[in-house]
């Protein structure tokens, strides 16, 4: 059996740094660890090929290759997943869409043949029988039982299928699930509310077998949230600390943590001392009112702005999810998450607009109340795909001057420089290439760049606090280039677009629970 796995590609996104990666030379943000798991569960005699469509088209002569195109993506690579199962399907190859989005809405993939939901450890068999003896079988195969697997049967992904120089992180996970309970949240539906945890040796296996094939530098740890399970975590990180120390800290560590991390500092001083230098928190709104609302209690217990204050003084960059659009959000709203995060050392804020999940509490909150309009397609800049409370003209003219805002260049080189002020600098390997990227960042952003004021500015910040915070100050202002460019450049002109329509509709629309209130009930 000859099978080719196949990553969706995604639409420029804030989170695909697609401005920012000419400077280093690589061609995507981060690989696709979910087929790079998948791959290591398939069976041995299969030959196995991987194509991930962020770093090229997908070419016609892999598909012909194929005996079976497994697919695989969140929502918003839908469109790109069905393009290629099409093509495939059409020169008459076995067909599989699975990943987060085929896992929620399976009806949503018709040119799979089959669409496999769920996790793949220990649950592959059936798959496996459809695709070497097809005919027969349910087009859906979901997992049988509520159980999930237990992560002591994940083995080490095939990291050797991965064109690995090519991105600019690398990434392995750790655990899956979270213990709270945010209404939005899809991670809770999808991997459940007990964090399942992977053992040290496993995880140490998974470093050494990137290390081996010469993997340095950026890794991230896409754990749902990585101190899910405090104990487990505590473990853990003495054992990466002592794996890092002994192979000279090939890897720079960021992962996704919730808010609460900054209430625990022996749990923070290891993650430090394992290598972290970065840390995405779910901080979604100062409100308290919306914080109640959407049932994330944990950022109840800790006083946000000191939080990343502490998060910040510990040595890690906090880059920090937002969302506008709760039911308790008001006309002030926009303003007060302005001023909250132009306040704090948060140079990458990103700021969403609240969107119903398939799946979610909040997806079948608001089909009880009649309020859902559209499917989930992850687009943040488009229809909103439910009614918002403001209604959707009020909320996306907020959004808009709210992002305009925080991504004028003199406001994120502020947030820089609050970062840079408070975080402790330390010393990091040079890596291969460093030297090369850095001459041509000068070159592009310090001498030729529209922002060479603010770069400088910034360096002059960095050198005064020692020669160990230059390399984080650069980073900075290269990652300034893609999310002021991205906004100013796509985001911006893409709202002003969706703003015109509704403008053009005339009085009543995107009018919110008014006209909600007339619709009849989902439930």
């Amino acid at each position: 059996m000859r099978a080719l796995l196949v990553q969706g590609s995604t639409p420029p996104t804030y989170w695909g740094y697609g401005h920012s990666l000419p400077f280093i030379r690589k061609d995507a943000a981060l690989p696709p660890l979910g087929l790079a798991t998948l791959a290591a569960h398939l069976p041995a005699s299969w030959e196995l090929r991987l194509h991930d469509e962020h770093l090229e088209a997908l070419p016609d002569e892999l598909l012909r290759w194929a005996d079976a195109v497994l697919v695989s993506g969140m929502l918003v690579q839908a469109p790109s997943m069905r393009a290629t199962l099409a093509r495939a399907a059409a020169l008459g190859k076995v067909t599989v869409a699975g990943g987060p989005a085929p896992t929620t809405l399976p009806e949503r993939f018709p040119e799979a043949g089959y669409v496999f939901q769920g996790e793949a450890e220990g649950r592959l068999e059936r798959l496996v029988e459809a695709l070497e003896h097809p005919g027969g079988h349910d087009r859906v195969l979901s997992p049988a039982g509520e159980e999930r697997p237990d992560l002591a049967l994940a083995r080490v992904p095939r990291f050797d299928l991965l064109a690995l120089d090519r991105y600019a992180s690398h990434a392995i996970q750790v655990s899956r699930g979270c213990p709270f309970s945010c209404e939005f949240c899809d991670i809770i539906e999808v991997f459940g509310r007990t964090p399942r945890v992977k053992t040290a040796a496993q995880v140490l296996a998974e470093l050494e077998a990137l290390r081996r094939l010469g993997a340095r530098g950026p890794l991230f740890l896409v754990d749902d949230n990585f101190i899910g399970n405090r104990r487990a975590a505590a473990r853990l990180l003495p054992e990466i600390a002592r794996w890092q120390e002994a192979h000279g800290r090939p890897f720079d560590l960021y992962t996704e943590a919730s808010l609460d991390l900054a209430t625990l500092p022996e749990l923070l001083a290891a993650m430090i001392d394992a290598g972290f230098s970065a840390v995405f928190v779910g901080i979604e709104t100062p409100d308290r009112a919306a914080l109640q609302e959407a049932g994330k209690r944990q950022n109840l217990r800790v006083d946000p702005a000191e939080a990343v204050m502490r998060l910040t003084a510990a040595g890690l960059e906090v880059f920090a999810g937002f969302i506008v659009g709760f039911d308790a959000d008001d006309a002030g709203t926009f303003a007060r998450q302005r001023a909250f995060i132009q306040a704090l050392p948060i140079p990458r804020a990103m700021v969403g607009t609240l969107t119903a999940l398939p799946g979610t509490a909040l997806w079948r909150r608001l089909a009880r109340e009649g309020r859902l309009r559209a499917e989930a397609s992850g687009d943040q800049f488009g229809e909103t795909n439910f009614e918002p409370a403001m209604g959707e003209l009020p909320l996306l003219e907020g959004y808009r001057r709210l992002l305009a805002e925080l991504y004028d260049e003199d406001a994120y080189f502020r947030r820089c420089a609050l970062h840079l002020a408070l975080a402790p600098a330390r010393p990091s390997p040079l890596r291969p290439g460093s030297l090369a990227a850095l001459a041509r960042i000068v070159w592009r952003l310090g001498a030729r760049g529209s922002r060479r004021r603010h770069f400088w500015r910034l360096v002059a910040q960095a050198l005064r606090l020692g020669p160990a915070a230059v390399p984080r100050a650069v980073t900075l202002a290269v990652l300034g280039e893609h999310l002021l460019r991205y906004t100013h450049e796509e985001v911006l002109p893409r709202l002003d677009g969706r703003l015109a329509a509704l403008r053009a509709a005339g009085p009543g629309s995107g009018a919110g629970l008014a006209r909600a209130a007339a619709a009849p009930s989902a439930s």
